[in-house]
């Protein structure tokens, strides 16, 4: 159906949906079950030996687990000297690396980017909820930056950078970023890697290659390396990168990664001395020992795939089945991998819908959530997280969630 949706018809259903008292939940980006399961042989994977391959009492304080670092530079592309593994949340790890540069400084108190006179971080939108909530608990300002089909809009950003040596950082999602979908393109990564050059001292680019190897196709796009797109412009410093085996293993019991220069790892380092003797180096090795190569990670991502891919696909299915094809109702995107789908309503009804997809029991993220202070101009955003119910409650969600489009779209042309 079309704009021509009969109001009274599209009540009625929306009725009989809430009716039917559904509790089901597209709020996050969580493995399934079924994915899960693919890593139970971490439990006891070690059978008793808590020695590291150099003979490292894992057990103990001190050392390092050997071989996780490479495990790190495969996700990252970067060299394994220069990368740190630390516990299961890569979020924690930016927390601290925001926490060291505004409070702390990476050369000294006077380096922080609290001593700026009004510091800022540009946010690509729309973009991932967490990174803004970091940024706004450290109370530094967030200004948005559009996204396109390649990724930042980089004139809006270069300029934003060259303008005013107050922005200090950016937040990237460079491979099927939260919540689009999109690639960054090689362009768009060698730009990022250059903004060191015209940038304030101590910038940052914060990269989050949470979904680097999350396709869901066996010819995914590539990302260019964003490592050696800065050797090429000396600017290794500017970027520093996060990945995490989250939605690779269990999410809850993973390992995350910091990619960085030496001397970014150095003080990232020192200051993590100060909250940690160190990370389970227990749970560091039986991912060793359950990902012990390339090719065994590689396999093991695409038994994601087979789990995932028809679940997004029946989220593309539904939607064009029963959205106007012509942008009537509304604009989503059919990512090739990551862990969500973005929609677009017409202008000032995502929050319209979100309410009436709770009311017949479907919870979405808040309308707003994927912007820097949950403020859409265009109340227009919903992103939908297709992973975690299975395909039966997915179907069900998604007869829902078009319902309620269908609605508040015959509910604006009526007003």
């Amino acid at each position: 159906m079309t704009r021509t949706d009969d109001l009274e018809l599209l009540r009625q259903r929306h009725a009989d949906l809430v009716a039917r008292d559904l509790r089901l939940d597209l709020t996050r980006g969580k493995p399934s079950p079924d994915q899960l399961r693919l890593s139970e042989h971490l439990d006891g994977i070690l059978a008793g030996d808590y020695h590291g391959a150099d003979g490292t009492d894992l057990r103990n304080y001190g050392g390092t687990t050997a071989g996780i670092r490479e495990l790190g530079s495969w996700l990252m592309d970067v060299p394994s000297a220069d990368v740190h593994a630390g516990n299961n949340a890569s979020l924690e790890l930016m927390w601290h690396v925001v926490a060291l540069h505004h409070l702390f400084g990476v050369d000294g108190p006077e380096s922080a980017w609290q001593h700026r006179d009004a510091p800022k971080v540009l946010c690509p939108v729309p973009g991932y909820d967490r990174h803004f909530s970091v940024t706004e608990r450290m109370g530094v300002e967030m200004v948005r930056v559009p996204m396109g089909p390649d990724g930042p809009d980089m004139d809006v950003v270069e300029e934003m950078v060259r303008r005013d040596q107050d922005v200090v950082a950016m937040w990237c999602v460079p491979k099927y970023s939260n919540p689009t979908g999109v690639v960054y393109s090689d362009e768009v990564v060698d730009r990022i890697a250059r903004l060191g050059t015209i940038a304030g001292p101590h910038f940052r680019v914060l990269w989050d290659n949470a979904y680097a190897v999350h396709d869901l196709t066996d010819t995914p796009e590539a990302l260019a390396s964003v490592r050696a797109a800065c050797s090429r412009h000396d600017t290794l410093d500017s970027v520093v990168q996060f990945a995490s085996t989250s939605k690779i293993t269990f999410a809850g019991s993973g390992v995350a990664f910091v990619g960085a220069s030496e001397a970014n790892l150095a003080a990232l380092r020192h200051h993590l001395s100060l909250v940690t003797i160190g990370p389970d180096k227990i749970n560091q090795q039986r991912h060793v020992t359950f990902l012990p190569d390339r090719p065994t990670l590689v396999d093991h991502m695409a038994q994601h795939a087979t789990i995932l891919r028809p679940r997004f696909e029946l989220v593309a299915e539904a939607l064009e089945s029963e959205l106007d094809p012509d942008g009537a109702h509304g604009t989503w995107t059919t990512p090739a991998g990551g862990y969500f789908v973005s929609f677009w309503s017409q202008p000032g009804l995502a929050s319209e819908i979100v309410s009436l997809a709770a009311e017949a029991g479907v919870a979405l993220t808040p309308a707003g959530a994927a912007f820097p202070y949950r403020e859409d101009p265009e109340d227009s955003h919903i992103r939908l997280a297709p992973s975690f119910p299975s395909i039966d409650d997915l179907t069900l969600a998604m007869e829902v969630f078009t319902t309620c489009v269908r609605l508040a779209t015959a509910r604006a042309e009526a007003r």
